[in-house]
C-alpha cells in the first residue's frame, strides 16, 4: 500500500483504532475522511486535526449505506482507499438469550453486513482509480474466540474469510485487499482503555504504520496478535483458548 497521496475513508474513525489510523494517515499527506454514528466524536476528531473531513454514517443502517456511498462518491471522486473499521462488541449470555436476539443481530449488521454492503456500494468508484485499497479490520479474536462475546468473534472470523475471497476475486486488478488484525488494544471497546493488559493505542498504530511502510503483506499483524493469529498453526490453540477464557472469567469476578 502506498502511504501518501491517497484519499481515504475510515469508518468508525472518530475514536479508538479508527481515529489513530486517521491521524497517522493524515500526517503522511493523505486526505482523510472519517465516518461514524457519533457526531460529537467526529467533530472532536476533525477539530483536533485541521483538514480532516467527516460524514455521519451508521454501518448498521442497510437502507442508508447506498445513499452514504453516493454522497462520498460525489464529494470525494478521488477516493481510493476504504478502511472498514466500524464495529461494536457486546457481551452475550448464550444460555439465557432474549427472544429478539437484538444484540446479536446488531453486531452482525454492523460488523459483517456493514463492511460487505459498503464495499459493494463503493466498489465501482474504487475500481475506476489507477490504484485502490480495501482494508478490512478483523481481530485476533477471529482466530481464538473470547467466549463472553461470541457473535463479535464470529463476525470477525467471517470478515477474515470474506477478505480472503475478496482478495482472490480482485487479484490481477489495481485494487489491493488488506486485512488489519488487531490484538487487544487500549480503546473504549469493552473498557480496554484503562486495562493494563491492553496494548497502548499509540504503540499499536505506530507498529501498524511501520509494517505498512516496509512490507508488502496481505495481513497486518503486530507482534502482540501473532499468538492468536497463528494459534492453530502453532499447535497451541487449545491452550491459548483456555488461557484467554479463563483469564476473562477471573477478571469478571
Amino acid at each position: 500500500m502506498q502511504l501518501t497521496g491517497n484519499t481515504i475513508l475510515i469508518t468508525g474513525g472518530g475514536s479508538g483504532i479508527g481515529r489513530g489510523l486517521a491521524e497517522a494517515f493524515q500526517k503522511r499527506g493523505n486526505q482523510v475522511i472519517i465516518a461514524g454514528r457519533r457526531q460529537q466524536m467526529l467533530d472532536e476528531t476533525t477539530a483536533a486535526n485541521p483538514g480532516m473531513k467527516s460524514i455521519a454514517f451508521d454501518a448498521g443502517d442497510a437502507a442508508g449505506i447506498r445513499a452514504f456511498a453516493a454522497q462520498v462518491s460525489e464529494q470525494y471522486p478521488n477516493l481510493n482507499v476504504l478502511i472498514n473499521n466500524a464495529g461494536i462488541m457486546r457481551r452475550e449470555n448464550l444460555s439465557a438469550q432474549p427472544e429478539d436476539l437484538a444484540d446479536a443481530e446488531a453486531i452482525v449488521n454492523t460488523n459483517l453486513l456493514g463492511p460487505i454492503r459498503l464495499t459493494a456500494a463503493l466498489m465501482p468508484l474504487l475500481r475506476t482509480q489507477a490504484r485502490s485499497v480495501i482494508m478490512n479490520v478483523s481481530s485476533g479474536l477471529a482466530f481464538v474466540p473470547m467466549a463472553p462475546t461470541p457473535t463479535y468473534c464470529a463476525t470477525k472470523a467471517a470478515i477474515h474469510s470474506y477478505t480472503q475471497s475478496l482478495r482472490y476475486q480482485l487479484k490481477g486488478t489495481t485494487t489491493e485487499v488488506l486485512e488489519l488484525i488487531p490484538p487487544y488494544v487500549a480503546t473504549d471497546l469493552m473498557g480496554g482503555r484503562s486495562d493494563p493488559r491492553a496494548m497502548p493505542l499509540e504503540k499499536y498504530i505506530a507498529e501498524v504504520m511501520e509494517i505498512l511502510s516496509k512490507n508488502s503483506v496481505d495481513e497486518i499483524c503486530v507482534e502482540n496478535v501473532k499468538p492468536l493469529r497463528y494459534a492453530a498453526e502453532s499447535g497451541h490453540y487449545d491452550a491459548i483458548f483456555k488461557g484467554l477464557n479463563e483469564a476473562m472469567a477471573a477478571a469478571a469476578h
